[in-house]
């Protein structure tokens, strides 16, 4: 269990923060309510680019790492769909370093030309060599176009096209920042060996001052319902085929959530897992295999893939596929099997909680999706699911017009 306690500024800011008794170290993380679902279809890849950008200093600051190497400690940050997230490890003492830190870069990051130049041409290099020049590097960028026709999740956090980023005006980037980078978008979450009203007053000391900014998100586009199967074949200068199968499901905190995760880890998860041992151990058909949920804030995928063997084909594992979603649907689990995964579970949410910087981070994420007790509760809903949620889940969403179907061919 996480213990937490949590405030809002007058500026709109969320802090919550844990006292962590037994580390040295304090986790000072900061979570911005901005993703590729933020942006707009013809300016894709912004809040991947601002993940760069937010290093590039202020005014008052040209070097961001200096000062947190001289404060001993370590920083980075990823951009998702749904939220970019920067975090700063340190020495509890220096805690101040990183409050100030993210609180000047906040509302002074000093965005030019020739900064901005820079950062381009980083991203961009980075589209073409992890995305385009990679052997199934493009893979998920066509999944998402398949599943996703209206909704923002038929892009990357890394964008459509490297053009957007390459077209990006100095203004585009500034009124991005404006609209997403300000307090009332942001969760300041903290766990350190500190008393809780000492780190508050700390974080009403570097945020207090920063004007409050409320800025309407844009409505996003919800993603119309599926009613007919989809495919997409495609050739690529690969090593092996692979098949992908997704099918939609309902968002992070849907009743469904935990069936459906529940669900992948009883298929995939580990050498002792169903698709396992059924599809690449007795029935040789594959290399290796996974199933998986993408856990997006809004409706989201549970995806089948695996690679293919020489000699076989995509039908023979779409059928095999098949025959693992039927016995989902019709037959009920071992209740050893189903509590082998749930004790997996909760001993690797326990074995995280440990971490300084998993207590930070877990606390912001889950103010931002909006139930920030289910921090303490996952474990619970997860030991909860049953058969018969496994059986209803498993026909409801492994319906073939509910399927996309990825063939990415070896030449």
């Amino acid at each position: 269990m996480i213990p937490y306690t949590k405030k809002i500024l007058a500026n709109g800011l969320t802090v919550a923060v844990n006292r962590d008794r037994n580390s040295k170290l304090a986790a000072v993380n900061i979570l911005y309510k901005v993703g590729s679902r933020n942006e707009r279809p013809t300016r894709t890849g912004f809040a991947h680019l601002f993940e760069h950008l937010m290093f590039r200093g202020t005014r008052q600051v040209p070097n961001f790492d200096h000062p947190v190497q001289m404060a001993s400690g370590e920083n980075n940050a990823f951009t998702c769909n749904d939220y970019t997230d920067f975090y700063i490890t340190l020495p509890s003492p220096n805690i101040e370093t990183a409050l100030w830190l993210e609180s000047d870069r906040m509302e002074g990051l000093h965005i030019t030309d020739e900064k901005l130049a820079a950062e381009k041409k980083v991203v961009i290099e980075e589209f073409r060599q992890r995305y385009l020049n990679q052997p199934y590097g493009d893979q998920n960028l066509l999944l998402r176009d398949l599943c996703y026709k209206q909704h923002p999740y038929r892009w990357a956090a890394i964008g459509l096209t490297p053009d957007h980023i390459a077209q990006a005006t100095l203004d585009d980037v500034k009124e991005f920042y404006h609209t997403h980078y300000h307090p009332s978008n942001a969760i300041l979450s903290i766990s350190a060996d500190i008393d809780e009203e000492e780190m508050f007053r700390l974080a009403e000391k570097w945020f207090g001052g920063i004007a409050r900014r409320d800025i309407a998100p844009s409505p996003v586009v919800a993603e119309p319902l599926q009613t007919q199967a989809r495919r997409l074949t495609v050739e690529r200068d690969v090593p092996a085929t692979s098949i992908t199968v997704a099918y939609h499901m309902g968002d992070r905190l849907s009743e469904d959530f935990y069936t459906a995760d529940l669900i992948s880890d009883l298929l995939s998860g580990g050498d002792s897992s169903r698709l396992y041992m059924h599809l690449v151990k007795e029935q040789k058909l594959l290399s290796s295999v996974n199933a998986y949920i993408t856990g997006d804030m809004d409706p989201g995928l549970f995806v089948f893939t695996g690679q293919l063997l020489p000699g076989i084909t995509p039908e023979q594992v779409e059928e095999a596929f098949h025959r693992e979603i039927r016995l989902l649907q019709t037959t009920p689990t071992d209740a050893y099997e189903i509590d082998k995964v749930k004790n997996k579970f909760e001993a690797n949410t326990l074995f995280g909680e440990m971490n300084v910087m998993n207590k930070a981070m877990n606390i912001g994420f889950y103010e931002m999706l909006g139930d920030i007790t289910l921090l303490n509760r996952e474990v619970e809903l997860y030991r909860a699911v049953d058969n018969e949620q496994i059986m209803d889940f498993s026909r409801r969403i492994f319906r073939e017009e509910n399927s996309s179907t990825l063939i990415y061919k070896a030449k």
